[in-house]
Order: structure tokens, then C-alpha cells, then sequence
């Protein structure tokens, strides 16, 4: 009898005490849970409504695939199912499938196949989607893909685009595609045409002249490049694009380049984009003699001495950057902003600016990470008078007394801006904080010499003018401080609309707008932000593309689910259970 009080109380206790062990370590157990609503994701970017599209079919099979589940559409972005018709210009299924991944449930994606982000889909997503391939029927397409030229001019130049066109497709008969003839024109009236040869597949290039005779209106124009006379083109759609042109009676500023080189490539770029006024460039290149050999920056066609003399006569800032003794026949206008960036007498070295001090530029430059930037790679020595006010110093390897970068002077009422560093391209080739570093320098520089702030001032700019049909238009903030939103006024031929630019801490604004030209100001006026932007009917979904997607069945919507010991209510009972029942078989048998 004792035997067996003491063989039970020990089948007591070690069934507690493995029960509170399984406690302690708590194990997982998995088990397959039913899936949940079915998921359908459909493809709502414009080749599904383009020639050979099926919209309505894949809309119906969307809906019959749901029973009553969900449906999202899915291409530039993924939004929730509506009847509207396809107005996404790419087709990009990898964001969909990331929403789609936390959720139960059998997935379906019904699309034409003509994905753009193949690459990128998951492989474990992508297995587990059923897919339903609705594939475009086969046509010929000719397009007009992309014009490239000079985005500002002063009266009297000469334009010259860049146009790339091509064909897609199969024209009925296996024949070439043959000829055609590009058409430039502005505001209905035609400026040029030009014959061309298509090819069979593919894109190609060519060169647009405007001769410099040609009268465009001062001010933002549209110039539409369209292409003419293809026999079998079945979508139309994508025949022609726009370009953004700024016609200005003279130039506003001229950067004289004598030899052109990395730093001038960068400030010139960079100026058209902040300072918001024509620049135009005048190069050397070559071995020529000092005040002979220019060439057109834009063109690169000779100019005489007298055509750089006229546009330095003209321009409101002068810029010579370079070898002095090339400018030798070049004489700054009296009265007249200057810039000098000499490239003489530097020594070489890792220079880093330092902070800058009390000048008319401060406040501009305030919010600049100086340590974080990379040194300029050489500085002539500077002397700076009295009356001269230093914006920037360096020193080399951060070491010994400081020397002047960026000098200012202002006397009889023209403003002097010299600047003695070499490589200060660099910020801007690193992009980045250091990119927006030198942005925020030439734009000071540029208002406090086109004073009183004829140059920027813009609180916020097109980061492109012209964008495909179906991709929202970006806009950058160019104001001092951090983005805030701005209300924008956008008038086009059908009347004007006002929307709000809403900028993330990046900077950056998107604004969704259908095709067409749009002037765009500040709806409150406040600010100098005028200019044209446009959305082209054209888009790359348009043309016929390769199916890069293949129907499959797809994984069971079921998933593993993962339960640990501890959410299992019945092993905690057992435990207290057992302890308790072993407590009490003691006391009643008067152990301790």
C-alpha cells in the first residue's frame, strides 16, 4: 500500500513538472489553414484599351474570378476596383504582389502579359498567383518615342532636336516599313519637315534643324514633332510628342567657356535649371588664338567675334570661366554683373571649404552640411580688398589658415562674383546632399547678381517638362527651407484648374493630369513660377510589346499557421491541475 502512494504521487509530480518544462520552452505547431477571400489583381494600364486590347474581357474576367472577393487594379500604382477605363501609362505588377503578400486567400492577376517589371516579381508570389494572359492581337505600330533639344533659346537662334522614332509590329505582308516625314510645328503653324527612312524594328535617331530665321513667339511654346505619312499604322496614338521650348527675345545670361570643361558643363546645366532665364554658352575648343574660335555651346556651329560680342552687350550676367588670356578680346559691359571662374595659377590640392561667415549669401547657404562635401581639387590664391566681401573659405587637408573661394564686390553698380576653386563639379556629380550643396550655390550666386532676384526666387519647378500619358508630372521644391505645399494654377484649352502640390520631405510633388499643354503659375502670385508643362498622348503602352508573362494555374490559396504551446489553454489547467491533486493526496496521507 505504501509502495503505491509513493509510485503515484511520483506520476503526479513528474506530470506537473512536464507540463510547466513544455511551458517554459513552448513549442510551435503548424497546421494548413483554409485560405481566405479570393484576390484578383487587374491589369489597368493603357495597352489594355490600346489597339488589340481586351479591357472589357479582362474586366468581366476579374469580376467572375472575385465571387464576391476582392479586385485590384494594378500598373503605375494599385488603386481599388472602378469601371474607368485604363489610364496607367506602365504596367508594374511587383507593387501589387507586395500589397497581395500579407493577405490569405487564393491569388489571380489577369493582364495582357506585356509586363514591364518581370525581373522583379518575387519568385514565391509569383508561383502562388493563378495567371490569366489576355494577349494584345498583333498589328503595326510607327511612333515617335523621345525629342531632345535646347529647353531655352534667346531670338535668332538656331534649334536643332533631337528625334527618336521607330516601328514595332508586323505590317501586313512582311514588307518593309518604308518611308515617312517628321513634322515640327508650334501652335498649328508648321516650322519644318524632314523625309525619313523607317526602319524595319527598332529605334532610331535623327537631327531636327530650325533655321535661326524662324519667329517663335517670346515666352514658353510647345513645338509638336510629328511623324507623316506611314501606311498600316494602326495606332495613332503615339505618332506624335511635344517639347517644351523657352524663347527669350535676348539672353539673360552668357557663359563664355574658354577651354569648356567638366566645371563649366556643370554650372551651365545647373544654371538653366535654377536660375529660371536663358543661358546661353559660347565655347572654344581646339587650338585657336585668344578671342577667335567660338562655337555655339548648344550647336557647336562657329560664331564670329561679333555674334559673342552682341550677346555679351545684351545679357544681363556675364560668365568667364576659364584661361584669362582667352577672354582677351571679350570686354565685360560697364554696369554689368560678372562672374570670373579662373582656371590659372590654382594649387593642386584636397581643399575643403569651410562654413561660411556673415555675406549677402548666408541665409541661402545656411542649410548646407559643409564637412559632408568633398574638397575642391585645387584654388588659386586671392587678395580681396576692402570693399570685397569673402562668402567662402577653405583650407588645405583642413589644415593651415584659411583662403578665400568665393569673393563678392560691388562698385559703381556692378556686381563682381569671382570664384578661385577648381572641382567644385563634384558635388554635383555625387548627387545627394552635395548635389542640392551646389544647386543652393549657384542659384545665391545667380540672385544676388541678377539682383534685385530677377533669377530664381521659384518656390517650386517641373523636375521635367514633358511626360508620357499616364505618368504623373514630378515636381521639386527650389524654395529656401523645408517643402511646404503649394497651391498651383493649371490652365489648359478646356479652362483652368487649381490643384495642390503636396511635397514629401524629399522634395519631390507628383500631380496627376490628363494629356494636354498646360501653363502653370502660383495661384496666389506671390512668386516668379511661370512656365508650360505637358502630358503627350503619347505612351510607350501604346506600342505592341513582347508578352513577358505566362498563364499558370497557380499555388492553393491555403497557408501554414503556426500555434505555440502557450496559446493552448488546456496545458496550463493540466499543470495547476496536477500540482493541486498532488498537494492534496499528501495532506491526506500526512506527508510534509
Amino acid at each position: 500500500m505504501r509502495r503505491g502512494v509513493t509510485a503515484g504521487l511520483a506520476a503526479l509530480r513528474v506530470g506537473a513538472l512536464a507540463a510547466l518544462v513544455l511551458l517554459l520552452w513552448n513549442p510551435s505547431t503548424s497546421s494548413v489553414a483554409a485560405g481566405g477571400e479570393s484576390l484578383v489583381l487587374l491589369d489597368a494600364s493603357l495597352s489594355m484599351a490600346g489597339h488589340g486590347g481586351s479591357w472589357r474581357g479582362a474586366r468581366d474576367t476579374a469580376r467572375a474570378l472575385a465571387r464576391g472577393g476582392v479586385i485590384w487594379r494594378f500598373g503605375d500604382r494599385v488603386a481599388a476596383f472602378d469601371t474607368v477605363p485604363p489610364t496607367d501609362g506602365s504596367s508594374r505588377l511587383a507593387p501589387a504582389l507586395d500589397a497581395a503578400a500579407g493577405r490569405g486567400g487564393p491569388i489571380a492577376v489577369v493582364t495582357d502579359g506585356a509586363i514591364t517589371d518581370r525581373a522583379d516579381l518575387p519568385p514565391d508570389l509569383l508561383r502562388r498567383a493563378r495567371i490569366i494572359v489576355l494577349p494584345r492581337a498583333p498589328f503595326f505600330d510607327a511612333f515617335v518615342s523621345d525629342v531632345e533639344g535646347p529647353r531655352r533659346v534667346s531670338g535668332g537662334d538656331t534649334i536643332r532636336l533631337r528625334v527618336s522614332y521607330g516601328t514595332a509590329g508586323t505590317r501586313d505582308g512582311g514588307r518593309g516599313a518604308g518611308t515617312a516625314a517628321l513634322a515640327v510645328s508650334a501652335a498649328g503653324r508648321r516650322l519644318a519637315t524632314r523625309a525619313v527612312s523607317l526602319p524595319d524594328s527598332g529605334i532610331v535617331s535623327t537631327d531636327i534643324t530650325l533655321p535661326p530665321s524662324l519667329v517663335l513667339r517670346p515666352g514658353w511654346s510647345a513645338l509638336e514633332v510629328r511623324l507623316e505619312g506611314v501606311a498600316g499604322d494602326s495606332e495613332p496614338r503615339d505618332d506624335a510628342r511635344l517639347f517644351v521650348l523657352d524663347v527669350s527675345p535676348q539672353p539673360s545670361v552668357v557663359l563664355l567657356a574658354a577651354p569648356p570643361d567638366w566645371e563649366t558643363r556643370f554650372l551651365a546645366h545647373t544654371l538653366e535649371e535654377v536660375a529660371r532665364v536663358p543661358v546661353r554658352t559660347f565655347v572654344q575648343t581646339g587650338i585657336a588664338t585668344p578671342g577667335s574660335g567660338w562655337r555655339d555651346g548648344a550647336t557647336l556651329e562657329g560664331r564670329t567675334q561679333g555674334d559673342v560680342a552682341r550677346a555679351v552687350a545684351g545679357a544681363a550676367l556675364v560668365i568667364q570661366a576659364g584661361d584669362p588670356a582667352m577672354f582677351s578680346r571679350v570686354s565685360l559691359p560697364p554696369r554689368r554683373a560678372a562672374l570670373i571662374w579662373s582656371s590659372a595659377r590654382r594649387q593642386d590640392g584636397d581643399w575643403y571649404v569651410q562654413a561660411p561667415g556673415a555675406s549677402p549669401l548666408a541665409a541661402a547657404l545656411s542649410g548646407v552640411a559643409w564637412d559632408s562635401l568633398p574638397p575642391a581639387s585645387s584654388l588659386a590664391e586671392l587678395r580681396p580688398d576692402s570693399a570685397s566681401t569673402v562668402v567662402l573659405t577653405a583650407r588645405l587637408a583642413r589644415r593651415g589658415p584659411p583662403r578665400p573661394v568665393i569673393v563678392l564686390s560691388d562698385q559703381a553698380g556692378a556686381r563682381r562674383a569671382i570664384i578661385a576653386a577648381g572641382g567644385l563639379y563634384r558635388w554635383a556629380f555625387r548627387g545627394g546632399a552635395s548635389g542640392e550643396a551646389y544647386r543652393a550655390l549657384i542659384a545665391a550666386l545667380a540672385d544676388w547678381l541678377l539682383a534685385p532676384g530677377a533669377a530664381s526666387g521659384a518656390r517650386f519647378a517641373p523636375v521635367t517638362y514633358e511626360v508620357p500619358n499616364g505618368l504623373p508630372m514630378i515636381w521639386r521644391w527650389a524654395g529656401s527651407g523645408s517643402p511646404r505645399n503649394v497651391v498651383v494654377a493649371l490652365t489648359a484649352e478646356g479652362g483652368q484648374r487649381v490643384d495642390t502640390l503636396r511635397f514629401d520631405a524629399g522634395g519631390r510633388a507628383e500631380l496627376a493630369l490628363p494629356p494636354g499643354v498646360y501653363h502653370f503659375a502660383a495661384a496666389d502670385g506671390a512668386g516668379p513660377e511661370r512656365g508650360v508643362v505637358v502630358v503627350d498622348t503619347y505612351s510607350e503602352e501604346w506600342r505592341p510589346a513582347a508578352v513577358t508573362l505566362a498563364a499558370q494555374t497557380g499555388a492553393s490559396g491555403d497557408r501554414f499557421t503556426s500555434v505555440a504551446l502557450r496559446e493552448r489553454w488546456w496545458l496550463f489547467f493540466a499543470a495547476i491541475a496536477l500540482f493541486a491533486a498532488e498537494w492534496a493526496w499528501r495532506r491526506r496521507q500526512g506527508l510534509p
